[in-house]
């Protein structure tokens, strides 16, 4: 008599996992929805890819489902770009299209997975936990320069083991720097990745908030961090003494 061998997966902490649907199909996103919080996952949605851009830089999600067909910007555009801001967030894209072409094409845009509408809710729940399965264990969601240290997931920074109190538009732009050290980043890289392109607001508003971080990286005690250079922009790098 023989028995069944059956291999159960790692046991996952849902309850810590924040997944962020990007879907403009508000019953697809619904049924996503409810079935990934009756598994316990912490969830957030977007309509539009554009939204859904925005909500992976300020949320820092574990996981995003994304759709290629979005209005604003396509989710291929949009996982273009995550990658292209150095985030491994794991993303699976969820689409119609089915061909081996548009599969490629998604996978070398920098997506984890690809899973082709209809689908079983079975079959996505396991993809889920495959692509989680493959997120290197040291992938914390910290980064770390020199003595700056900041956790992307709950958002805290500290420099040489002191806390920083940042505001939200402060910790964002420090974390730009830190996934940047030591590069010149200009003002309008900089302003496109902290407020987006349709900010509206004062143009000063990079020195104000650069003159703010400096201050709260007590450099007058433990040394500059953030360089300016006319016509290059602002770096991040601490000089040996």
């Amino acid at each position: 008599m023989s028995a069944e061998l059956k291999v159960l997966d790692p046991v996952i902490n849902t309850k810590d996992i924040k997944v962020l649907i990007i879907e403009d199909e508000a019953q697809i996103t619904r049924l996503i929805e409810l079935e990934l919080k009756y598994e316990g996952y912490n969830v957030i949605t977007a309509t539009d890819g554009l939204e859904g851009l925005n909500s992976i830089r300020e949320s820092m999600p574990d996981l995003v489902l994304l759709d290629c067909m979005l209005p604003n910007m396509s989710g291929e555009e949009v996982c273009r770009q995550v990658r292209n801001d150095l985030m491994s967030t794991p993303i699976i894209m969820i689409t119609a299209k089915d061909s081996i072409e548009d599969k490629v094409k998604g996978l070398d845009y920098g997506a984890d997975d690809y899973l082709v509408k209809p689908f079983a809710t079975e079959e996505l729940l396991a993809r889920i936990r495959a692509v989680l399965r493959r997120k290197p264990k040291s992938e914390a969601g910290t980064l770390q320069y020199k003595d700056l240290w900041l956790d992307q997931f709950n958002r805290l920074a500290k420099r040489s083991e002191h806390e920083l109190e940042l505001r939200s538009k402060e910790f964002s732009l420090l974390r730009v720097f830190m996934l940047h050290p030591e590069q010149y980043l200009t003002r309008e890289f900089l302003f496109s990745k902290v407020w987006g392109y349709d900010f509206i607001g004062e143009s000063n508003v990079i020195e104000v908030y650069i003159r703010y971080l400096r201050s709260k990286l007590k450099e007058k005690q433990y040394g500059k961090l953030i360089h300016t250079k006319r016509g290059e922009g602002y770096m991040l790098k601490q000089f040996d003494s």
